[in-house]
């Protein structure tokens, strides 16, 4: 009997991927806006800019844990499949 799901349906795990490389983009232009002034010379940003480039990491770790879950997912539909 064949899965009734599609090879390309979204996973559980994909908007959790989606939304992490979201975040990250928006704290790598975050950091971008940060450093400049501090290479350009002029003042530099208040320190809540350097709170919103610490996305970059949060973006990272949201995706890792989507990735995560859309494997073990894939893990549990093999073994349903075998079974």
């Amino acid at each position: 009997m064949r899965d009734k799901t599609q090879a390309n349906s979204a996973s559980s795990g994909d908007w959790l991927i989606r939304a992490g490389v979201i975040v990250f983009f928006i704290g790598a232009v975050a950091t971008m806006v940060t450093v400049a002034p501090l290479l350009l010379g002029s003042k530099p940003f208040p320190t809540f800019m350097f709170g919103l480039s610490m996305l970059m990491g949060v973006g990272f770790l949201m995706a890792g844990a989507g990735l995560l879950r859309s494997i073990a997912e894939s893990r549990r539909r093999a073994r349903a499949g075998r079974s």
